[in-house]
């Protein structure tokens, strides 16, 4: 630990050491508050500079897939495992010393006096190119497709000669198209990066100027450089000027002209803004600035004129004209908001000035040296991003963005706090707070930086976005020796008082900050494209036949040089010698060499060149589409489906796993109050989605009771809103918002229950609204409105029902924090606030009452709570708690536990010098903030707990459903506690009734040995060992398992069944259960769950989620989907596609994955095939010409064969071609099994189109052959038609129309265009023919089409030869479709005979549905009525009028998702279907269930509503037997397993850092020995295990 000198001491500077000690302070009342987040750091040494390596290689070693456990101190550091620690990796970078009005020491010069250190310009370049370097570096990257090169080759060889090309430029003309398409592609999308990067650079900043910044020297700009600039200053400036003209545009006063073009306006009035808040419509006035409607940065106004000239063309200061830099504005109280964040510094000083007074500010010292004189010059000038440096002074605005990485010296607010929101940064709306550093709250003026001298000494740049280390550094005389000697001080810098490039500040009025990082060194920069990139796995086995096709290529030329050498070795024979003056080469090998080029440049279309640039075109256009499926919208948002790779849409029809995380993915990520318990009593009533599903597995008509428990929720709205304002009028409850319904509460409240539960009740909701670190925002208007913005909407649900019951948190002023309790106004002060992070899964507020007593208030898991609890006292407390939040958990409710403590003022003052000592540490800083943390929060007393619901987003069980009869496997990976993730997943249809739960919950202490027992034990079930011959048995098999079993396993057990040792045995179990629940897991262990299952099962994967922490799955899988939710855009960024919705990943696999792949199969399949039919009509020409290489077709021919005459058909079906409607495909999704089992494209197929070809091929030639080797023709004017050429013709024209032909019967969809293009297609031969034979540069080809078109014997060979050669695929297709039929050729025969014209009747089908959509309990008020009308007229609630509750199904059977047994392997979409009728069975729920009835169950065309029944407060709830009726004992029945035994066991033996809970392990073996022994608990289904 370091320390340093307080109070003016004197210390020999010699001996200072950096770090900073707290001074004593003799104040009663403790210093203002300090919030304190926990910056995970980054790990240094190896792991800094390793490069990414796959999550599970990495962990194999000791497998530390999650946070250290609960028994090991983790403090906030960042494995190598953790997504944050595997971003773009960067190597160890030094520290840098950055000096402000400091001359430069010695050792920081080079000889020139120049600072050593060089640091990037702020200017940043995102774009590839530019106007100089894109040709040559476009070229430079396309020439690194080895396609690209072989062509270029072959241009080379054609200049020469010898290898008899008649026009080498010629032959250059289709690569020179290729690449020109591909650089006009590439210099679109960089354009737009360059007009990016322009704004981005040329952006506004004030920036201070007239001071000399010792860490940069002057640029030294080039003549080059001059020369650029002049350049682009004398084309804008014309172009201004032209469109001056154009336009007869007068300049306004208010705008000014920078280098760039931009207008950079003024506003007119500095006195009100519009609120930035575009949720409520009206105008706050609490920051006096005027946001503007377009993309100009506004700037604070000022006391002065809006005209701004220009000074000698650069832009001239727009602030006041003096070294006193920011004026503040006329202030209005009247417009002033009443929470602080939105208040302006004015009101905030006012608000403060009351209490200074009474305390004793702890002295921090002050950079800001009074005495030194000055020239007073500088001034805060108006300048562009890209010229600010290391070392600047910047002043920065309300709703600026923020041009680097900045340390806050001083902000309009008198804390020296301020508002930013990282929206670009990580995606995340809510607003962070950051604060100035205390020794510079003085610097707020131009002469003031002037006046401050420090440095800063700041660790080296690194892409970690939450951690920061620094110290400012500076001598200071001590005030109490005016004329003493100067002493160093030190403040240590985090993260909190550092503003990331990229951030917008937001509420606060001005921040003065000096610059630290610029340019590409900064954070965001850093942390810029760590996507890492994949590739379609067709791509992957496209370049294994192209290989193929290269193989080919060498033995055609092989045969070639060989034949050609040897006819000219051998005397005689051969009449090659009679009409041949002697061969090129003179000798037999030269001749084989001349020949083998000769060759490769004759047979080069057997390489499809053509075919890479054809897929970027055709997946260009399956992007666009799925970007333009108004289906997939979500309007909400306005976000369509974006796909972020373009390259891979493909692989979204062959996806077997979905990985998918819960919260804000299968939820809303909305959260509304629903239950709370207080000293060990309930309230709250709902009627949850999770308690839906438990119904619902019981039997029950849920939508029946669903209505029922709509009107009485209604009616207990109605009763707690009437008390609440009996007792308190409380003008900020909306009765719309109110999400909390317990008229028991109110009535507590009020003292029916006794004094005791009164206290508590009022305590209760003090602690929820003194406990957080939410903003307060407040709209004026009557009623007026108080919003809350925080960090996780947990927290701002918590708040707002505080709220709603009359415990109002009315804003911040300073360190306190105002409420408004029942009518009384009432002032609590924050001392410190211990916020929440993933560690330590708690936050804690220490406030002083208004008594003047302190208290800490902690909140968090219950797990965490619990073993910080007193020993010994509230044991009838703690159980009552404990059984109240297991029921809210199986209700599918999130639960926090709220405990407090008091703490005196002695062990306060002790506590918090040690906070400061480590809140001073440069090194180690956030493992001992966590260690001072932990230790204050022990000996807690428990308050109550919370329950909040995160409803499940609309058409998630439909869509699983959905999935599930695709036969896509979905695990959940979720941070939420067992038994919620159960609830929700039997909500949404993951598990059902009949399933048997397999439970893995081995806990801290668990060995290895442990868990591969239980895996055994589970695997015997199934008769398996985990054998390698058994995984590889797995890999084949992609049939969907039965719905017997699903498996829920926990984070401690997943750490040890991911071991080496254990993990195939874990894979091969899991792969016989329906669902797997992973919960409790870490974002390491969910991107290595799905490693292990991509790599063991050698699948097709794809993860969905929308946090930060689901980023490392998202990367890891094959397809990564991000979601556009609350919890930021993170996920959307790293993903490579982003919907609004969960229920579009149905439309996006089912639908456009689906099409993709079998587009793109059958296209690759095609553009082989034409490529061999063509190729191998040359070859077999050669064999009667001794393989000396002549052209049977004219060159122009082979250059545009694959370029013109058969591009279009063939790019036309990987584009439009479709088997079935979207409709069709998503009420028969059984259809993508055959993409899951890759059977659209294989090697059998791939040498099945190549033999067809060489078939094809064979007719073409020889049908030509054959008519001329008899006889010769001629034309009218009796001249031959047998020559060279003109046979070529023959055989040329009748090869392209059967390959157009041979595409056009492969094609599933004959609509207008395809068939017209084939067409054109066909006939773009003759009319080229025709056309180029018409003049006589075409030399011998002259008249060539005139004399071949006018013979009858040409139109009848036509004719012949296309019949012969697709005569036998016609025949095999007739076979098969009729005889050995594909589950596709059977929907298509239905839906020619009308069996699907229901569909149409809807604008997009979605399918019955599988389960009640989901609403919120707060809905209930309408929807009651309606319901109430629906259950009277009979519509859904008759459906079992002689079922008794134990024979009732879980779903009513005409809503029924999965109510068949799953398909036979040989009836769902496989090639290898040997059925001669319909290959699904009617008779057990496939295809033909759709159609079997007209009473089948229809898409309802409106939403139906599902209603969250109350459960109001267990006293009148229905009877607790009803849970135990006809449904099987739950699996918390079965295994003593739950949240209230488990809390029970926990001790509270916290008081050291790190020390963990009991375990449970006891009752674990205890449950092994039942289930050994065969013993089960009395139930009459099979229990869960």
């Amino acid at each position: 630990m370091q320390r340093v000198q307080f109070e003016g001491t004197k210390v020999d500077p010699e001996d200072l050491e950096p770090g900073l000690k707290p001074s004593q302070t003799n104040a009663s009342i403790s210093k203002p508050t300090k919030r304190m987040r926990w910056a995970t750091q980054r790990k240094t040494g190896q792991s800094a500079v390793k490069k990414r390596l796959s999550i599970l290689n990495r962990t194999a070693k000791l497998s530390p897939y999650e946070e250290k456990r609960s028994g090991q101190k983790n403090n906030g550091t960042i494995e190598e495992e953790s997504p944050m620690g595997q971003e773009q990796p960067v190597e160890e970078s030094q520290g840098r010393t950055i000096w402000f009005n400091t001359p430069l020491p010695q050792d920081a010069r080079n000889e020139h006096g120049l600072p050593k250190a060089q640091y990037a310009r702020n200017k940043i370049r995102t774009a590839k190119y530019t106007a100089l370097s894109f040709i040559p570096k476009n070229l430079w990257f396309q020439f690194h497709n080895i396609a690209n090169i072989y062509f270029l080759f072959v241009i080379i060889l054609g200049i020469f000669s010898i290898f008899g090309v008649d026009n080498p430029g010629l032959s250059a003309v289709p690569l020179i198209v290729i690449l020109a398409l591909t650089a006009i592609k590439d210099a679109i999308e960089d354009w737009r990066r360059t007009v990016l990067d322009n704004e981005l650079n040329n952006s506004p900043v004030y920036r201070l100027v007239e001071w000399n910044n010792v860490n940069a020297s002057a640029d030294n700009i080039s003549l080059w450089r001059r020369i650029k600039k002049a350049s682009t200053r004398i084309i804008v400036s014309t172009y201004k000027h032209m469109k001056g003209l154009l336009v007869h545009k007068k300049k306004t006063k208010t705008s000014e002209k920078g280098i760039d073009g931009e207008e950079l306006t003024r506003q007119a009035t500095n006195m009100t803004r519009p609120t930035i808040r575009t949720s409520i419509q009206s105008h706050r006035s609490s920051i006096q600035s005027i946001g503007t409607d377009d993309d100009d940065i506004p700037m604070t106004p000022v006391s002065r004129s809006a005209h701004s000239p220009q000074i000698n063309g650069h832009l001239a200061p727009d602030t006041p004209g003096s070294p006193r830099s920011f004026d503040t504005a006329p202030e209005d109280p009247n417009h002033l908001t009443v929470g602080a964040a939105n208040a302006t510094s004015a009101l905030r000083n006012k608000r403060s000035s009351k209490r200074k007074s009474t305390l004793t500010v702890r002295d921090y010292g002050s950079i800001l040296d009074k005495h030194k004189e000055t020239e007073g010059k500088a001034v805060f000038k108006r300048d562009y991003w890209k010229n600010v440096q290391v070392g600047d002074f910047i002043r920065i605005y309300n709703d600026d963005q923020i041009p680097a990485d900045v340390v806050v010296l001083s902000t309009s607010d008198p804390d020296g706090a301020c508002y930013i929101e990282t929206k670009n940064l990580d995606g995340e709306t809510n607003l962070k707070v950051r604060s100035a550093l205390h020794a510079s709250r003085q610097v707020q003026h131009a002469r003031d930086c002037e006046k401050a001298d420090f440095l800063i000494e700041s660790e080296g740049p690194h892409p970690n976005l939450y951690s920061y280390n620094g110290a400012m550094r500076w001598y200071e005389r001590d005030a109490k020796i005016p004329d003493g000697p100067k002493h160093e001080r030190t403040e240590p810098i985090g993260i909190n008082n550092l503003l990331l490039r990229g951030c917008n500040l937001r509420n606060t009025e001005w921040v003065l900050g000096v610059v630290i990082f610029t340019g590409s060194q900064t954070k965001i920069m850093l942390n810029a494209g760590i996507t890492p990139s994949k590739r379609a796995r067709l791509a992957k086995e496209l370049n294994r036949n192209v290989i193929y096709n290269f193989v080919i290529l060498f033995i055609m030329c092989l045969v070639a040089g060989i034949v050609q050498g040897v006819i000219w070795n051998v005397n005689g024979g051969y009449t090659a010698q009679f009409f041949e003056y002697g061969s090129y080469g003179g000798t037999p090998p030269v001749d084989g060499i001349v020949t083998f080029w000769s060759a490769v440049i004759l047979f080069q279309n057997l390489v499809p060149i053509s075919l890479y640039i054809s897929l970027e075109i055709i997946r260009s256009a399956q992007a666009f589409f799925i970007y333009s499926d108004m289906f997939m919208y979500y309007e909400r948002l306005d976000y369509p489906c974006t796909p972020k790779s373009w390259n891979i849409s493909d692989d979204l029809g062959q996806i077997e796993y979905i990985f998918s995380d819960k919260t804000g993915t299968l939820t809303q990520n909305v959260m509304e109050f629903k239950k709370c318990t207080i000293n060990g009593r309930p309230y709250g009533e709902a009627y949850t989605e999770a308690e839906m599903g438990l119904r619902r597995r019981q039997g029950v008509d849920v939508e029946k009771e669903a209505a029922e428990m709509g009107a009485h929720i209604a009616e207990s709205r109605v009763v707690m809103l009437e008390e609440l304002r009996k007792r308190h009028d409380n003008p900020y409850l909306q009765d719309e918002n109110l999400t909390f319904v317990s008229p028991d509460y109110v009535y507590d409240l009020g003292g029916r229950a006794g004094e005791e539960q009164k206290r508590a009740c009022e305590h209760f909701m003090i602690a929820l609204a003194l406990c957080h670190t939410v903003i307060t925002e407040t709209t004026p208007g009557d009623p007026p409105i108080i919003e809350f913005k925080a960090q996780s909407p947990d927290e701002a649900a918590l708040v707002a029902t505080a709220r709603d019951c009359g415990f109002v948190v009315l804003g911040r002023n300073n360190d306190d924090l105002m409420l408004n309790v029942q009518g009384e106004d009432r002032t609590y002060t924050v001392l410190n606030t211990l916020e929440f992070n993933s560690t330590r899964k708690r936050m804690s507020a220490i406030i002083r009452m208004p008594d003047g007593n302190i208290k800490l208030f902690c909140k968090g898991a219950d797990s965490m709570i619990y073993s910080r609890l007193v020993k010994g006292q509230q044991s009838e407390l703690r159980k009552a708690t404990a059984e109240n939040l297991e029921v809210f958990a199986r209700e599918g409710l999130r639960t926090l536990c709220v405990a407090e403590r008091d703490l005196t003022e002695e062990y306060y003052q002790d506590w918090v010098r040690d906070h400061d000592f480590a809140a001073a540490a440069v090194q180690n800083r956030e493992d001992r903030l966590e260690e001072v943390s932990d230790r204050i929060e022990q000996e807690l007393m428990l308050i109550g707990g919370t329950a909040i619901e995160d409803r499940l987003q609309d058409g998630v069980p439909d869509t699983i459903a959905l999935l599930g009869r695709a036969g896509i496997k979905l695990w959940v990976l979720t941070g939420d506690k067992v038994e919620t993730a159960i609830n929700i997943g039997f909500s949404c249809n993951l598990l059902s009734n009949e399933m048997e739960l397999i439970l893995f919950d081995l806990g801290p202490d668990a060995t290895p040995v442990d868990a591969g027992k239980l895996l055994d034990q589970h695997l015997n079930t199934f008769g398996l060992t985990g054998s390698d011959e058994e995984l590889a048995a797995a890999r084949l098999n992609h049939e969907p398992p039965a719905a017997t079993h699903a498996l829920v396993i926990d984070g401690e057990s997943l750490k040890l069944v991911l071991s080496d040792d254990l993990r195939q045995r874990f894979l091969l179990l899991c792969k016989q259960c329906r669902s797997v629940l992973c919960c409790r897991v870490s974002p390491a262990q969910k991107a290595a769950v799905v490693q292990l299952v991509r790599h063991g099962l050698d699948i097709m994967a794809l993860s969905i989620g929308d946090g930060a922490n689901d980023v490392a799955m998202i990367q890891e899988a094959d397809v990564g989907v991000g979601i556009a939710g609350e919890e930021g855009r993170q996920a959307v960024m790293s993903s490579d596609y982003a919907i609004g919705q969960f229920r579009f990943l149905q439309r996006l696999v089912l639908v456009h994955g689906r099409w993709s792949y079998k587009r793109l199969a059958q296209m690759t399949g095609n553009f082989f095939y034409k490529n061999i039919v063509w190729t191998f009509a040359l070859f077999w020409y050669q064999i009667y010409n001794n393989f000396d290489i002549t052209y049977l077709f004219d060159y122009t021919y082979i250059l545009l064969v694959n370029l013109a005459f058969t591009s279009l058909p063939v790019i036309l079906m990987g584009i439009l071609d479709q088997d079935v409607s979207d409709k069709v495909s998503l009420a028969v999704p059984q259809l993508y099994r055959k993409g899951m089992e890759r059977k659209e494209w294989s090697e059998l197929k791939f040498w099945a189109y190549m033999f067809d070809g060489v078939y094809q091929s064979a007719i073409c030639y020889f049908m030509g052959h054959l008519l001329f080797a008899p006889a010769t023709f001629q034309t009218e004017s009796g001249r031959n038609v047998d020559d060279r050429s003109r046979i070529g013709v023959y055989i040329a024209c009748a090869t392209i129309v059967v390959v157009n032909t041979y595409i056009l019967l492969n094609t599933y969809r004959w609509d207008w265009l395809m068939v017209l293009v084939t067409v054109i297609s066909c006939l773009l031969i003759f009319f080229w023919t025709g056309v180029y034979s018409s003049f006589t540069g075409s030399f011998q080809f002259y008249k060539s089409a005139a004399e071949v078109y006018g013979t009858l014997n040409f139109w009848c060979l036509l004719l012949l030869i296309v019949v012969i050669c697709l005569l036998p695929r016609f025949c095999v297709k007739f076979f098969q479709k009729n005889y050995r039929p594909y589950d596709v050729d059977i929907v298509r025969e239905q839906v020619r005979q009308g069996k699907f014209d229901y569909l149409e009747r809807y604008e997009a089908f979605v399918p019955p549905k599988a389960a009640v959509g989901s609403q919120s309990s707060s809905e209930m008020t309408e929807v009651a009525h309606d319901s109430e009308h629906h259950t009277k007229a009979g519509s859904h609630h008759a459906r079992y009028p002689s079922m008794t509750e134990s024979a009732r199904p879980i779903y009513p059977p005409s809503e029924a998702p999965t109510a068949g047994t799953r398909q036979p392997h040989s009836q769902t979409g496989s090639d290898g279907t040997d059925r001669t009728v319909p290959s699904f069975d009617f008779t057990r729920g496939g295809l033909n269930r759709i159609e079997s009835s007209p009473e089948t169950p229809r898409p309802n065309t409106a939403p139906r509503r599902s209603i969250d029944r109350p459960r109001p407060s267990f006293e009148r709830s229905r009877p607790r037997q009803s849970f135990e009726g006809p449904m099987r004992q739950s699996f918390e029945q079965s295994r003593d397993f739950t949240s209230a035994a488990y809390l029970m066991r926990t001790e509270s033996a916290h008081s050291q850092p790190g020390l963990t809970p009991v375990s449970t392990n006891q009752q674990r073996r205890r449950y092994t020995v039942v289930q050994e022994e065969g013993e089960r608990p009395d139930s009459t289904e099979p229990h869960a295990r």
